[in-house]
């Protein structure tokens, strides 16, 4: 995770991108056959954030990693398409419910797509930002 440099620094001596790391890194570190997220990059640069959505990829993909399923709540329509199998989108209140279900069906990885391959990706985008369209009053 790119940690070894801060190895002797204490918690408020670490950016909140390396904090960030160390949590993910230890939510993978017990092996949970299932790892809940809540808007893991939410406080993060973009730059940061790219990084740490690769790095996260790239832990869960790795053979010596026994979680079988991510849940990863986002806000980040970018987000969502690049990190996810199947989206689920949530309702708004006073009724919470699913809207819709999506499949991204995009090769990976899928934070540098260009040609069709980011066309499709940049498609996966509109189709999912049309669910969450208010309706004219």
């Amino acid at each position: 995770m790119g940690l070894w440099e801060a190895k002797d620094k204490k918690p408020g001596q670490v950016s909140g991108g390396m904090a960030q790391r160390a949590a993910v890194a230890r939510a993978f570190a017990v092996q949970p056959r299932v790892l809940l997220l809540d808007e893991p990059f939410g406080a993060l640069d973009a730059l940061t954030r790219r990084r740490l959505q690769a790095e996260l990829m790239d832990l869960w993909q790795h053979e010596d990693v026994d979680t079988e399923m991510v849940v990863m709540v986002t806000h980040g329509i970018e987000e969502a398409v690049s990190l996810a199998d199947q989206i689920v989108v949530l309702g708004n209140p006073p009724g919470p419910s699913v809207v819709a279900v999506m499949d991204v069906d995009l090769p990976r990885p899928r934070i540098t797509l260009e040609g069709a391959e980011g066309m499709a990706h940049r498609a996966a985008q509109q189709d999912l930002l049309s669910y969450l369209e208010i309706p004219a009053a």
